[in-house]
């Protein structure tokens, strides 16, 4: 059987505030497929994730996207998020005076609701996101605390890669989620998103390095440059990048 397309933007265009960050970027993603997405600052691959996700700040002034064959361009964050995607924040926010399992278990049942299945009462979800947390050595002690809340870096990420399981999300956007880890950190979390995706899912990774792409080998790598895609390679780009910086390939 061949892949299902999963993700199609065409032409997408987006700003904030009247400035123009996205400037025409098409990319289409399999089922099955990982994606790396790559560039120097300021070239919109973190733009591009939060337009993919909805985030009501970036207008879209042109361009479509089309996620399992339903375009979702206009299409509130929240709803995007029960279809089925998920972004992982590049800085995960603190959110002081909401506990870190009550905000899991709303966000769980929510989508539960939506896809008119049963929710979890607490003894159950805790049960289900205690498992979780022990697989990537993320301590118990954090579902206690508020969202975030005096974590380390390290810790937010895995919080992050707690709600994305918990979430069974079919696309997952990880953006710069190798910061902050150090390299026994980053092999765990790396093992287990590795053990999430499915044949039926797909994951878009946006770094600046090849540290993560070690661990999480993608299919294709795409490189971004003044708000669009200038190249896309193989993983083998990765090391080329390594070895001779992003400006090489800006006149491409």
């Amino acid at each position: 059987m061949s892949p299902s397309k999963i993700l199609r933007i065409e032409n997408l265009h987006a700003s904030i505030e009247d400035v123009s960050i996205l400037n025409g970027v098409n990319l289409s993603i399999n089922s099955g497929e990982i994606h790396a997405i790559m560039g120097p600052n300021g070239s919109g691959k973190s733009t591009l994730a939060k337009v993919i996700a909805g985030h009501p700040l970036y207008k879209i002034d042109q361009g479509t996207i089309k996620f399992n064959n339903e375009e979702i361009t206009t299409w509130a964050p929240e709803m995007r998020t029960h279809k089925g995607i998920f972004l992982a924040f590049q800085y995960p926010v603190e959110i002081p005076g909401v506990n870190n399992l009550d905000f899991l278990r709303i966000a769980y049942n929510a989508k539960q609701v939506v896809q008119g299945l049963p929710e979890l009462d607490p003894l159950t979800f805790f049960n289900l996101v205690n498992r979780i947390a022990q697989e990537i050595n993320l301590s118990t002690d954090f579902l206690t605390r508020d969202v975030n809340q005096g974590f380390s870096g390290g810790e937010k990420k895995k919080n992050e890669i707690l709600q994305m399981t918990l979430l069974k999300s079919k696309l997952s956007i990880l953006d710069e989620a190798d910061s902050g880890l150090d390299v026994d950190a980053l092999r765990n979390i790396a093992t287990h998103v590795k053990k999430f995706l499915n044949p039926t899912k797909i994951l878009i990774l946006i770094t600046h390095y090849q540290r993560i792409l070690e661990y999480i080998v993608p299919d294709f790598i795409h490189i971004m440059h003044q708000g669009k895609i200038i190249l896309t390679g193989t993983s083998e780009l990765a090391g080329e990048i390594e070895k001779s910086g992003y400006r090489s390939f800006m006149d491409l």
